[in-house]
């Protein structure tokens, strides 16, 4: 796994525009940066799909077993919702995607940081932006990118069982407004009718005991970007099990989207590569270690303890509870910290992509970064 510093292309904005990609910078600082990019081998790139698909193996056998010992507590899940995720689980319910965060520098094997298994983003630049830039400047190479094509596979499925699609979300962010398009596009594609709205405009219809849109149609299937432990606490949540719309992400991944998984992963396989030591707060691990929120996003509230020094960041979501994972460092590379974001499509490893930040915490304000690899 090599860095390698790049000129970036003249006109580099136009040309993610022209791919969808219109929140290439944010807060005036470039969040595409193809100022460098990393460079695999196939062999790596061989070991990344393996300890993506044996991660994805790991999670599904941990839903059953949050299940079999009613963990819902431990993972802050109100009593009212458990029925509803459980009924999701037994009629396994598809899932669209996933991200795993991993750290890895080439060698050994990645150790997986966390699962975005909900509302993951950086999908548009990892599926669609860098494929181009690769084509634009190592038409010769390739990439771990079968992201766009496994998507369309999924929606040509899914339109076997619902034909028709209502996509939601926070309209008044640019990334996730963008991620949520790109969706609906590979949805389009593969055939099944769509309508977008907002979140906040899905309306609850009591008398027919049922969620509707603007036009007051029914909302029989919703794909929300939107995350699951803010959907159950909002007004109307709990009508959610009554009126049974089929979701997108579904209900049980809700069990994996949170950073309780972590520990209880490291639970069920200890010592397994590709994972860190994890626990609970009631089981604080001794030495060096990171301590996260069991909900959190971007960076927020997380700690890093390494010998006497503290790296921490603030958010608003250190209030709840924690786990803690051992500390392990980042790859360096003069002071650019890779987080690989490695995809699940439709259970199957589908690419890559890339953040960097100038901290062992990756935020907001990370970078994306492109990749491309080589024969060996």
């Amino acid at each position: 796994m090599q860095r390698i510093a790049l000129t970036p292309r003249t006109d580099w904005q136009q040309r993610v525009e022209a791919v969808g990609m219109n929140y290439h910078t944010l807060d005036n600082e470039a969040y595409w940066d193809e100022s460098a990019c990393y460079r695999f081998t196939t062999h790596q790139i061989d070991i990344l799909d393996d300890a993506t698909a044996e991660l994805h193996a790991l999670c599904l056998k941990a839903v059953q077993v949050i299940i079999d010992r009613n963990l819902f507590k431990q993972l802050l899940i109100p009593d009212w919702a458990v029925p509803y995720i459980v009924d999701s689980w037994e009629r396994r319910e598809p899932s669209v995607y996933g991200r795993f965060d991993l750290v890895w520098d080439g060698s050994g094997q990645p150790k997986l940081l966390e699962y975005n298994a909900d509302t993951p983003t950086a999908l548009l630049e990892a599926a669609v932006v860098q494929w181009f830039w690769l084509r634009d400047c190592y038409p010769d190479a390739d990439q771990f990118n079968s992201i766009h094509e496994k998507l369309l596979g999924f929606w040509q499925h899914y339109r076997q069982h619902q034909p028709s699609l209502h996509f939601a979300g926070v309209d008044s962010n640019d990334e996730d407004s963008g991620n949520l398009e790109y969706l609906r596009d590979t949805a389009v594609q593969a055939g099944l009718q769509t309508q977008r709205l907002a979140i906040d405009q899905i309306g609850w219809d009591s008398s027919g005991q049922r969620f509707v849109d603007l036009r007051n149609d029914p909302i029989r299937a919703l794909f929300k970007l939107y995350p699951w432990e803010w959907l159950l606490h909002e007004e109307f949540g709990p009508y959610l099990p009554q009126a049974q719309p089929a979701m997108l992400e579904p209900p049980w991944k809700l069990l994996l989207s949170n950073k309780g998984i972590l520990p209880i992963l490291w639970e069920l396989f200890p010592d397994h590569p590709n994972l860190l030591p994890a626990s609970f707060a009631d089981q604080p691990l001794l030495g060096d270690y990171v301590r996260k929120p069991l909900y959190s996003r971007e960076g927020a509230n997380i700690q890093i303890r390494r010998g006497a020094g503290v790296i921490e960041t603030d958010g608003s979501y250190g209030g709840a509870a924690y786990i803690f994972q051992r500390y392990t460092p980042l790859p360096n590379f003069a002071g650019n910290f890779p987080v690989i974001g490695s995809w699940i499509i439709a259970d199957q490893p589908a690419g890559i992509g890339i953040r960097e930040d100038k901290t062992e915490i990756t935020g907001n304000n990370s970078r994306f970064i492109p990749h491309y690899f080589v024969e060996n």
